[in-house]
């Protein structure tokens, strides 16, 4: 469709009086960048401290409690004549009157969809004055809590009373930043007779042929016959739209196309989707061009003997998801450029992930985020935007809710990465856990838009995208929405209460969220914090660790495992150690019991600032221990030891297309490197599989637990599994001893470490050094003799002494 004409310059923002407002901001007008946000341009201008350091945040709640105005002056020349001109407003956060020329042009109170307002009679030739006052989100929230009455929710803050983001209020893992701004593009859009409303195309795969059945809405300023064109992959069509009629649908069938996969089953072939219109005489009217990919999806829920499953097929082939949950990856959503999600999906390839689920306390994603999903064969489960509240079904919500969700909808069908919409995070498995139902007293709680309103839009907008109506829902009204044998299931009690180990006594069919907190990159923390000396409960620490009980639930997983913490080197080694290995283990646990266990999703990839939290990847974008240890996990080829039936097994799990031949032998060895017993048996994984090796006694049961381990290999797989039957924290490690190398590569340095003892968990961390440095492995266990490469890459070479010495070289044992 059209581009409106950007009014992208020239803004500048202003306080509305206040009594919170500080005495140096009352009355200023600051320049604006648009898109944009009140934090930001205040930031910018020198105003505020920034809120992702230290406890700054605390210092700047007034912003989210102040009326804002955002103001520029446009030049406009009528030009040709057109029949409409629109003031086209594509994210307006929140609570916004637009006035042109100190006439008001409307009003908004949605975060989550676009306006377009008819200005045409309001412009006039030469300058032009555009206004948009944000109104205080706490007041209208508040406002419409007090109308409504209360409802529960996770955190004391009033998200659930306005269509916002809700993780701007603040969330376990995030800061309270209540924004406002033009938060996305503004613009004036000229145009005559028709436009293209709304292109909205359903690609399916039918008998080896692909079907794009192309919905078409138009908006008219003339009543005359229109015609609508359309090609794609050499096919075209076209279909004549009566005068007066709004909508029209047409076909287009592509004979034996090459078929979209995702990431790790095949190729991702993309093809030009063009659409034109066009008016009775033949003038060119709009245009509009995307891109698609054939593939069919489809959820198996059909009951079987273990329960429900809940099963993606794509393309007739049952997919394994290795998913991670996506959050907004800066609480100011106008700093994620393409180029930023381009880093973080890379990141998430690498890691071997396949599924990216958009959580629903953050956003709708851009479609930046689906485009790049769709190049690199991502998958895509968005929720709609509900999380962790009851949300009242009045209006004006209802409206709101309904229009948001057309409009998401008619945006992103069509991307061959969207395989999964769902209704809400939480909310249905919160009305029936969480104490919901006394305090609500009858009150709506926004069922009706799960079980009812999201389904009936998804089944007419989108009907080749399966809907679920919760994360987690079990699929039936009668189930609780938590059971493990029935659709998706959280898993939230092991971070809260257990260890991690207690992850094996759970198998589900499959587990949309569980995971485990660990502090970000230290180049994040000092940069973040500035603290002296950094400890785990400094205050700069405490304030950027968000979850309750935090550290004191850290504690517990560093008690249970690991020998304890001498300095904050230390903790800081072994928490992130923690985090990557209870992680590891419950990924590989999951994924040895499939098919019974057909995805796991791990909460989560990535931060939106520096925080210690569940993220595989901290808010500065480095990566943790956790990312290497996910992407083994993850590995599309993975040898596991589990326990099984009182004994140990070797699991092999055969994510690929190609049959697993290979031999293995699994050995228990002592940790000074000395073999006790040792098995060979000879791989046979089929496509798509999992075998599972019961093993001898011998080798189940060591002579010295304290002192043993098992190591399983195979011939193609990039790691070896371990086995150990006791607790570092318990195990007589002898004192680490090693020695070194380091040489100059192209663009880094290499460093050679080989054992003279055992090396538990061998890590760098050359950002100790360099806030740029990265290096290529982590996480690696050695025996005595053994050696590992790591290659280093960094701005310019680091100290060779300080790359293979404590804090930046680091083992359990060290």
């Amino acid at each position: 469709m059209s581009r409106p004409t950007l009014l992208h310059e020239g803004w500048t923002l202003r306080a509305e009086p206040g009594p919170a407002v500080p005495p140096e901001i009352a009355g200023a007008a600051v320049p604006a960048t648009v898109p944009g946000c009140v934090h930001t341009d205040l930031l910018a201008a020198g105003l505020i401290p920034d809120p992702y350091l230290d406890d700054n945040e605390n210092r700047l709640t007034w912003i989210g409690r102040t009326d804002w105005v955002y103001r520029t002056t446009f030049a406009w020349q009528p030009g040709d004549r057109a029949d409409r001109v629109d003031l086209v407003c594509a994210g307006l956060d929140t609570v916004a009157t637009v006035t042109l020329n100190d006439v008001e042009v409307g009003r908004t109170e949605n975060q989550h969809r676009g306006y377009r307002f008819d200005v045409r009679s309001l412009l006039r030739p030469g300058d032009n004055t555009l206004a948009v006052r944000f109104d205080s989100p706490y007041r209208y929230a508040e406002a419409h809590r007090d109308r409504l009455g209360d409802r529960p929710n996770a955190y004391p803050e009033p998200f659930h009373f306005i269509r916002k983001t809700a993780c701007n209020f603040g969330w376990d893992w995030g800061p309270t930043v209540v924004t406002a701004g033009i938060w996305q593009q503004i613009g004036l859009h000229a145009w005559s007779t028709a436009r293209l409303a709304s292109v909205r195309p359903l690609v399916t795969v039918v008998d080896g042929a692909g079907r794009v059945e192309l919905h078409v809405e138009v908006e008219r300023a003339a009543d005359e016959p229109l015609t609508v064109r359309a090609a794609v992959a050499g096919v075209t069509a076209e279909v004549t739209v009566p005068a007066g009629q709004r909508a029209t649908a047409l076909t287009l069938t592509v004979p034996d196309p090459a078929l979209w996969w995702p990431v790790g089953y095949g190729d991702q072939p993309l093809h030009d989707l063009d659409v034109t219109l066009h008016a009775a005489d033949g003038r060119h009217l709009d245009a509009a061009s995307r891109r698609i990919g054939f593939r069919s999806i489809r959820l198996d829920t059909t009951p079987d003997d273990h329960g429900t499953p809940f099963t993606l097929v794509v393309n007739d082939v049952p997919v394994f998801v290795k998913g991670v949950n996506w959050i907004p990856d800066d609480a100011f959503g106008n700093r994620v450029t393409r180029d930023r999600l381009a880093q973080r999906f890379g990141q998430a390839v690498d890691a071997n992930v396949n599924l990216l689920r958009v959580w629903g306390g953050g956003r709708y994603e851009s479609d930046d985020f689906y485009e790049l999903a769709d190049t690199l064969g991502l998958l895509v489960q968005q929720d709609f935007l509900f999380a962790c509240a009851a949300y009242p079904e009045e209006e004006p919500f209802r409206t709101e809710v309904e229009a948001e969700a057309r409009q998401q909808v008619s945006r992103l069908a069509g991307h061959p990465s969207l395989v999964l919409w769902t209704g809400n995070n939480e909310n249905i498995w919160g009305w029936h856990d969480w104490d919901w139902q006394e305090p609500l007293a009858g009150r709506t709680w926004g069922r009706g838009y799960y079980l009812e309103l999201l389904p009936a839009i998804v089944d007419e907008l989108d009907p080749t995208t399966p809907y679920w109506p919760g994360s987690p829902w079990s699929g039936r009204d009668d189930l609780h929405p938590n059971d493990p044998a029935h659709g998706t299931m959280h898993i939230w009690t092991v971070w809260n209460d257990d260890d991690y180990t207690r992850y094996r006594e759970y198998v589900p069919r499959f587990v949309a969220e569980f995971g485990y907190q660990g502090p970000p990159a230290y180049a994040t923390l000092r940069r973040a914090i500035s603290d002296e000396p950094l400890a785990h409960d400094s205050p700069g620490m405490a304030h950027h660790q968000k979850a309750a009980d935090g550290d004191r639930k850290l504690q517990r997983g560093l008690d249970a495992h690991l020998p304890p913490p001498a300095d904050f080197d230390d903790w800081h080694y072994l928490t992130q150690l923690n985090q990557a290995r209870a992680i590891q283990l419950g990924v590989e646990h999951f994924r040895s019991h499939r098919p019974v266990c057909m995805g796991t999703i791990v909460w989560q990839l990535n931060d939106c600032w520096p925080v210690t939290s569940w993220a595989a990847v901290d808010g500065d974008g480095r990566r943790k221990p956790l990312w290497y240890a996910l992407r083994r996990a993850y590995a599309d080829r993975l040898l596991t030891v589990q326990p099984r039936d009182g004994g140990l097994a070797l699991v092999a799990v055969n994510d690929t297309a190609q049959a697993w031949t290979a031999p293995a032998t699994v050995t228990r060895v002592t940790v000074t490197g000395e073999p006790r017993a040792k098995t060979s048996v000879d791989l046979d994984v089929p496509a798509y599989s999992t075998v599972v090796l019961t093993l001898p006694a011998e080798l189940a049961r060591p002579d010295e637990g304290r002192r043993e381990l098992l190591v399983a290999e195979a011939g193609d797989t990039a790691e070896r599994a371990l086995w150990f039957f006791a607790e570092d924290r318990d195990i007589d490690w002898p004192a680490a001893e090693w020695d070194a190398s380091v040489e100059p590569v192209d663009g880094g340095q290499r460093i050679v470490v080989t054992a003279r003892t055992a090396l538990r968990d061998l890590t760098l961390f050359p950002d100790r050094l360099d806030p740029s440095a990265q290096v290529d492995a982590a996480l690696v266990t050695l025996l005595p003799g053994e050696s590992t490469v790591f290659t280093v890459r960094a701005l310019a070479p680091l100290d060779a002494a300080a790359l293979t010495h404590r804090p930046v070289l680091r083992c359990v044992n060290m």
